[in-house]
């Protein structure tokens, strides 16, 4: 198939590599020019105007609308248009629209999971949109990821990432402080993680993020910038209706990180803020 992919950061320079590996015919459109990814070109009303599916994974909703400005002119009937960043219900209607007004098909399809599930090919698709739809773009996604679950309508599956990235961003808080208030009681990383292990709180998360606890690393695997928006687009969403406090204060967090320069870390290095330090 021809693809094209729009956005090559950490997921979609990972999703570029693994299907140009499976043979399909790859180009590549960044903002910021990446002539070292293979798949790049400079031209993304070329990219976009060839390709059968156009896999859009960027930052927020003023990103996917100025990655449409540029290829709307070119889009036609018969392209699959799959939005894949992390972006509020109602830009994701609002995307659609403007989309499906080309003749091309839209879905979203937010993903959780990070770089190394991105890398083995493990991460998982939420996908609102037409079921027919995503029967033709199926066979590129199943490609990418570990499981594909359709949800509903379209904005449905930007709902529930956002919903889960509430849960994760939460998790890995109370992970942060608690391994910082067993640190500061002369508890061994060693002891707290092995019975961690044979709580009832063992998570996922723990597992992915022990390592960077461990050592201090805090190279993104998602980074604390994205994860930030995450939340702040949450907060937009649930406008007046919800209140959330919980989410309310751990942005306020989140921008405290932002604010010291630590938003291309890893979001576990909110961990940092726990343990009072400036950088």
């Amino acid at each position: 198939m021809k693809i094209s992919i729009f956005g090559l950061g950490i997921i979609g320079g990972t999703w570029a590599d693994n299907l140009l590996q499976d043979g399909h015919e790859v180009r590549g459109w960044n903002r910021t020019p990446k002539p070292s990814q293979f798949s790049y070109t400079h031209d993304a009303c070329a990219a976009a105007e060839c390709a059968e599916l156009l896999h859009i994974v960027v930052a927020d909703p003023p990103a996917v609308q100025g990655v449409l400005d540029r290829i709307k002119p070119v889009l036609h009937s018969g392209q699959i248009v799959v939005q894949s960043s992390t972006i509020s219900p109602a830009a994701s209607r609002d995307f659609a629209a403007q989309v499906e007004a080309t003749g091309a098909s839209f879905l979203e399809a937010p993903f959780t999971g990070s770089k190394i599930a991105a890398e083995q090919r493990k991460l998982v698709f939420f996908v609102g949109g037409d079921k027919a739809v995503l029967k033709r773009a199926r066979p590129v996604l199943s490609r990418l990821s570990s499981h594909i679950k359709h949800v509903g309508p379209v904005g449905s599956a930007s709902a529930i990432k956002l919903a889960f990235n509430i849960n994760i961003a939460l998790v890995g808080s109370a992970l942060g402080e608690s391994l910082s208030f067993a640190r500061a009681a002369g508890i061994s990383d060693d002891d707290y993680f092995s019975a961690l292990r044979l709580n009832v709180s063992w998570s996922g998360l723990a597992e992915l993020k022990e390592p960077k606890l461990r050592a201090a690393d805090y190279a993104p695997q998602f980074s604390l910038k994205h994860m930030g928006k995450d939340l702040r687009l949450a907060l937009e969403t649930a406008g007046g209706t919800l209140p959330l406090p919980q989410t309310r204060m751990l942005a306020s967090f989140y921008q405290a990180a932002l604010d010291r320069g630590w938003g291309d870390d890893d979001f576990i290095g909110l961990f940092r803020l726990v343990q009072g330090r400036a950088h």
